[in-house]
């Protein structure tokens, strides 16, 4: 195994006092599905051998495991990819030009392969030679300083440069160029940033409850947890080269509120608050995934764990996946595929015998989460846990923001709050920390009253969506722009007095999450009224998110963009409540 160490450093901790959680003696369950793969599988003992081994530092697949692997597994084995960072590789990189660059299909691959272990994705497609850089941001904590930064990183990139607020609570910045690359490492690492491992077969942000310590009615505190699960992936920034080599991307968050703001049946691995024997600890869901092919929610691992076995938890899950997993077929490779194989009793025990002391509690019937919730809106003005101070949410129109925009949020959570920022999954903005004697100038500073207010339209509010084809180069069909354009059309059309979540995504990968919307639009190919082809979306209806979480379902096929308004305005009125608006005004 590997011999690498880390030192993790102390969780910063909150600008403001923080009273302990706690909490009222009720009726307590998991907020999760109860159904499971089979729980005994025949496993040849052969077939739980590892697959990798260390060499130099770096995890290799073996080479009687070769055979069938996909092209990615051939990339990682002719050179691993955190090279470019830990060997300086990349300043080599930055120095030769893009043509050069793009003629050896060595060169091709780092720029188009490699490079996403440093967090940089090539826009071939649609941005030839400019990257989208994704950061590490645990439970979407920035300062108004890291937000400086990456405005004044855009900014330089002009039309080409944006920024946008993901699903995973952090930040993704466009129109970066290879000869900047060294720098802008640098300036992260300066203002405490890192993108290292933030793509392909890596670890993605750790997702923890927005309103971590804020929260008057939250379980625990996620930050500590979501910060230094980062620090372990990464190595404090260093690179970690015993969790980088996964068979495909993964996904972590840590449950802080009975909101499940941090939606945990979608995540590999998600640790559910509970106590056991007056021990605090997480009880473990594992397996949730979507794909083009498959989508699953989180099933229970039947695990318990103390607070402070969550790193030597996480680290045993990935290496059981990183040993094991399946490395062919890239369809088939997400963690839940394993599972399926092993059955969650023997993939439970490579777990627990990767684990310190050999061995895993069974789960606690005592978790935390109060399974009859109703699920918080956190945008607009609400007390904190801390006497004379509020935070205020705001809404960002799917995600996306401009350098001035990064400049003047920076400058609205120092001047209101502590100067600090809360990205959430729903790709929106929480300034907290803001002395109540300030609520009043707030909402009427020109940006929260011009573009991203606290208070938006009830269908704006639940409106998330991918990047689309105007930047991603897998995306069939444009998604921000429209999913904005088609909302104002609906509004016009429809009254709705209560929330409806709206996703888009703009390809089949499904990024926007369209399965846990409760009216999902999944980018494809359609025909018009005249058979020709053109730009439309699968429509998803019933995606639940909180404690009766479950997936949405396919409702209808191939709708053209064009067409769309009509047929959302329909399922508002049949599905939702709505009232259109012609009968409304004639009631009236």
């Amino acid at each position: 195994m590997s011999s690498f160490s880390v030192r993790f450093f102390a969780p910063q901790q909150p600008l403001l006092p923080s009273t302990a959680s706690s909490f009222k003696p009720k009726t307590w369950v998991m907020a999760a599905p109860t159904t499971a793969p089979a729980t005994s599988v025949d496993v040849d003992g052969g077939r739980l051998e590892p697959r990798v081994e260390e060499r130099e530092g770096y995890f290799v697949l073996k080479e009687k495991f070769r055979d069938g692997i996909n092209p990615q597994e051939k990339i990682k084995i002719e050179k691993d990819p955190l090279k470019l960072f830990m060997e300086a590789g990349i300043d080599k990189l930055a120095k030769m030009s893009f043509e050069d660059l793009d003629k050896a299909k060595a060169t091709k691959d780092d720029i188009d392969v490699r490079l996403k272990w440093l967090g940089l994705f090539h826009r071939r497609k649609h941005q030839y030679g400019r990257f989208m850089m994704r950061l590490k941001l645990p439970n979407g904590v920035t300062t108004s300083a890291q937000t400086r930064y990456l405005a004044s990183v855009i900014r330089k990139y002009g039309k080409e440069g944006c920024a946008d607020v993901t699903t995973r609570q952090n930040w993704q910045i466009r129109g970066a160029v290879l000869p900047d690359v060294p720098e802008i490492l640098k300036g992260l690492d300066e203002v405490g940033l890192t993108s290292l491992q933030s793509g392909m077969d890596n670890v993605r942000n750790p997702v923890g409850n927005p309103l971590a310590g804020i929260d008057p009615e939250e379980i625990v505190d996620t930050r500590p947890y979501t910060n230094l699960l980062s620090q372990f992936i990464t190595a404090n920034s260093r690179g970690n080269p015993a969790v980088a080599n996964l068979p495909r991307k993964w996904n972590v968050c840590v449950v802080g509120s009975h909101d499940l703001y941090e939606h945990p049946h979608i995540n590999d691995l998600a640790y559910m608050p509970a106590t056991k024997n007056g021990r605090f600890g997480f009880n473990l869901l594992v397996g949730g995934f979507f794909s083009a092919k498959r989508c699953d929610e989180a099933i229970p691992l039947d695990a318990w764990v103390s607070a402070d076995d969550v790193i030597p938890l996480c680290k045993a899950v990935l290496e059981a996946y990183r040993d094991l997993g399946y490395r062919g077929n890239r369809q088939k490779t997400r963690m839940m595929w394993l599972i399926d194989e092993l059955g969650i009793e023997v993939f439970r025990s490579e777990v627990a015998k990767r684990m310190p002391q050999k061995e895993l509690e069974r789960a606690s019937d005592e978790g935390l989460v109060q399974k009859q919730w109703e699920r918080r809106d956190y945008l607009g003005v609400h007390p904190q846990k801390q006497e004379g101070f509020s935070y205020i949410g705001i809404h960002i129109p799917v995600g996306r923001v401009q350098a001035d925009d990064m400049d003047e949020l920076a400058r609205l959570a120092d001047m209101y709050g502590s100067g600090e920022l809360r990205l959430t999954v729903e790709q929106n903005i929480i300034i907290p920390n803001v002395e109540n004697s300030k609520l009043e100038a707030l909402p009427n500073e020109p940006l929260l009253k011009d573009r991203f207010s606290p208070q938006p339209s009830i269908l704006m509010k639940g409106l998330v969506a991918c990047t689309g084809n105007q930047f991603c180069g897998q995306a069939i069909i444009e998604t921000k722009a429209r999913a904005l354009k088609v909302t104002e059309e609906v509004e016009r059309l429809v009254s709705v007095s209560r929330p409806v979540r709206m996703h888009w995504a703009g390809c089949p990968n499904t990024c926007g999450q369209v399965q846990v919307a409760d009216i999902g639009f999944m980018g494809c190919m359609a025909r018009d009224e005249n058979g020709k082809p053109c730009e439309g979306a699968d429509i998803f209806l019933g995606g639940r998110i909180g404690s009766d979480s479950h997936l949405g379902e396919l409702y209808k096929k191939g709708v053209p963009c064009k067409n769309l308004v009509p047929v959302v305005a329909d399922i508002l009125v049949e599905h939702f409540g709505a009232v259109p608006r012609q009968r409304e005004e004639g009631e009236d």
